[in-house]
């Protein structure tokens, strides 16, 4: 049993190896004719953020002090050279940024009556 699952775990060490290989060797060969797109893109979108309100409601707005948030990434399905694969930067810029105001308590703090 125990070289069974051996034989698995290398055979899908394996595949995940050549896959990789495969994806580099892609962006390697779409660099030497590269276009403004492709392999690498530089991604531009508004930065959202999702500001909690009473009753378990979130507001979404733009935010107003950077509006725009932009990255360099790459067309494939791993990181190349530093920049991240540009499906996950797409997704990861869809997401709004949860805003949620701390109190300290020391702020709300009855002064004792003497």
């Amino acid at each position: 049993m125990r070289t069974i699952l051996k034989r698995i775990a290398l055979a899908f060490l394996l595949l995940v190896f050549l896959v990789y290989l495969g994806d580099s060797v892609s962006v390697f060969l779409r660099s030497r004719h590269a276009t403004s797109t492709n392999p690498y893109e530089t991604l531009t979108a508004y930065r959202i953020l999702a500001i909690g309100e009473k009753g378990n409601k979130t507001e979404y707005d733009i935010d107003q002090v950077n509006p725009t948030q932009s990255g360099e990434c790459v067309h494939a399905l791993f990181p190349h050279k530093g920049d991240p694969p540009c499906w996950y930067l797409q997704h990861k810029f869809a997401q709004p940024i949860p805003m949620t105001i701390l109190l300290r308590p020391s702020l709300f703090r009855v002064a004792p009556k003497m």
